[in-house]
């Protein structure tokens, strides 16, 4: 067994499940008649945010029963550091924006400073609305720059991985959301 193979399941042995399978997919069906209430009359730019969102805006967007169209985006606030530093857009959605409302789709809502930045980016260029779905949202204690407009699960301010969330790499394959135990 390879060093990191062993890291990854040395993680997830330490681990314990807060949100199982069944759970998330609740969470995701009300997620989608929340949207779908709220949205369904305005043909959105829906913006996945690469790496963690792409698994749940895989399982979201199927129960969006309405015309929209569909791009990604990749931001980044870490770099090569483990703490947080500037927004940088690596690369931002090839649709045009401007006159479009967005739903901007994301695994998680931690300290928030990233959605604001790209909420904040959408409108400059244009856009007549952003709206931010987040499959979950940490209940850390800090006050947020935004809130999301739509909350699939609250988590606790633990470190938490699967479900496109990741530790260093590793689980974002994970069916079901984990946090380390002890954290």
């Amino acid at each position: 067994m390879s060093q990191p193979q062993k890291k990854a399941i040395d993680y997830l042995q330490a681990s314990e499940v807060i949100f199982d399978n069944d759970e998330i997919n609740a969470s995701v069906k009300r997620l989608a008649a929340e949207i779908s209430a709220d949205m369904s009359e305005d043909f959105p730019l829906c913006i996945t945010l690469l790496r963690g969102a792409l698994i749940f805006a895989g399982q979201l967007l199927p129960h969006l029963h309405f015309p929209l169209t569909l791009d990604t985006m990749d931001v980044g606030r870490y770099g090569d550091h483990t703490y947080g530093s500037k927004v940088t857009i690596r690369s931002p959605p090839i649709t045009a924006v401007n006159g479009r409302h967005i739903l901007l789709i994301d695994d998680i809502l931690d300290v928030g400073i990233t959605l604001e930045a790209v909420r904040e980016w959408f409108l400059a260029q244009g856009a007549l609305s952003v709206k931010i779905v987040v499959l979950t949202d940490k209940d850390n204690g800090l006050s947020k720059p935004l809130r999301a407009d739509f909350v699939g699960l609250i988590v606790p301010n633990r470190f938490v991985f699967g479900y496109g969330m990741d530790i260093q790499g590793y689980w974002r394959n994970l069916p079901a959301i984990y946090a380390l135990k002890g954290d």
